[in-house]
């Protein structure tokens, strides 16, 4: 067994086979002292070791299976003249380094790290600053997207670019990530089967996460706060949106989440919180509404038209100014076992659900939709008194949308 053993490592070092892939080191003072080179270097499944520095570089091209390890964030500084690192490789890992000075330019949608038509890619615990699109993935499936931070420093949506971008891209995470000062935080678009977990998208000009045309995708644990105008969710099926947070995304349009032609969708054990709109919802059918909290919004759902078979079960609306704004009179909507803070019925029975039903459409949210400049009468004896009349006789708000089993105390 022993010359057999001999013999292999004999034949691996006349054949040039190795039985263990190699690391090439990258330092201003080391033989290789530019990633480019070290790439150029490098065989299949090879490490890139950067050491700390500053390495003035774009147009970074890799083309095979690499390691790129960033040792205390090396600094790769594009210094402004276009794209840094096109990944266009399966097996690629990108690793612990700091990505500054992205070029910006009219035309092309230069990015720090670009992804191109490969797959098992994993991009972690990098930092990108200064950029204009920040991770962008073209065509590029099977990959982890998993704890970078990507600050930006948008001004205007014309000249800005998204932080996480995916086209065409499936089975990807994107995981643990950090997004701020750029257009949108995340933006998906014709991208399946996705899966966006605890991630904290906040402050950007647009949408904390915007997507469309992408179906079966999962969104569970994010953050959403203080975007323009929240969460984007349009023309798409078979979507999980389940324990996310949208926080104070306020503003004259702005709201926690826009669903536009969305089906058969479950949005459960959310949180919306001191938003202008809590959900805002047009064309979307067949959506399950579950265990989510709607608390000091303007309003907590907006329902604008053309939404048809959904169910809302067990949410608790708290001291929003409205908690359900319709615009027509015809309702197939189901609203059952809520809690709802202006409650003021009673339980006989002790049973835990309220005796009388509950109709969560005031008349003045009519009014307000018809006529925004009446808001400033929001608070007055005489909106609540024709709220109290429509209550008792419904006659601009549908007659059949009601509580028929409000919850006495809050779901938890």
């Amino acid at each position: 067994m022993k010359h057999f053993l001999f013999f292999l490592s004999l034949v691996n070092v006349i054949f040039g086979f190795s039985q263990q892939d190699k690391t090439i080191t990258i330092c201003p003072d080391c033989n290789v002292k530019t990633v480019r080179e070290g790439i150029k270097m490098a065989s299949d499944f090879d490490t890139l070791l950067i050491k700390k520095g500053t390495y003035k570089e774009f147009n970074i091209l890799i083309d095979k299976p690499l390691t790129l390890l960033g040792e205390d964030f090396p600094v790769i500084d594009g210094e402004d003249k276009g794209e840094i690192i096109r990944i266009a490789s399966d097996n690629v890992t990108v690793d612990g380094l700091f990505i500054i000075n992205v070029g910006t330019s009219y035309t092309s949608d230069y990015a720090a790290i670009r992804v191109v038509k490969s797959e098992n890619y994993l991009i972690q615990n990098v930092v990108l600053e200064k950029l204009f699109f920040g991770i962008y993935l073209e065509k590029s499936n099977n990959g982890k997207v998993y704890h970078n931070k990507i600050i930006g420093d948008a001004q205007d949506e014309y000249n800005s670019g998204n932080g996480i971008q995916l086209w065409y891209s499936h089975n990807v995470e994107v995981d643990r990530n950090i997004i701020q000062g750029v257009r949108d935080g995340i933006y998906l678009e014709f991208s399946d089967h996705v899966t966006i977990n605890n991630n904290t998208s906040a402050n950007n000009l647009r949408y904390g996460l915007h997507f469309m045309f992408s179906n079966d995708d999962v969104y569970t644990n994010n953050v959403f706060e203080n975007n323009g105008a929240g969460v984007a969710v349009m023309f798409s099926k078979r979507i999980k949106m389940i324990g996310n947070t949208f926080h104070k995304n306020w503003g004259t349009a702005a709201f926690g989440m826009l669903l536009k032609e969305i089906n058969d969708a479950e949005i459960s054990g959310n949180t919306f919180e001191e938003n202008t709109i809590g959900i805002n919802i047009e064309g979307s059918n067949r959506i399950e509404y579950k265990n989510n909290d709607f608390i000091k919004n303007g309003w907590a759902v907006k329902v604008l038209g053309a939404c048809y078979t959904n169910t809302f079960t067990k949410n608790n609306f708290l001291y929003n100014s409205f908690d359900i704004s319709y615009n027509g009179k015809l309702n197939d909507n189901v609203f059952n076992q809520n809690y709802w803070s202006d409650y003021t019925g009673y339980d006989l029975d002790k049973n835990g659900v309220g005796d009388v039903p509950y109709r969560p459409v005031k008349l003045f949210s009519y009014i307000v939709n018809q006529t925004p400049e009446t808001i400033v009468l929001l608070r007055s004896l005489f909106m609540d008194i024709i709220d109290f009349s429509e209550k008792v006789s419904p006659v601009f708000t549908p007659d059949n949308l009601l509580d028929a089993n409000p919850l006495m105390k809050k779901s938890l």
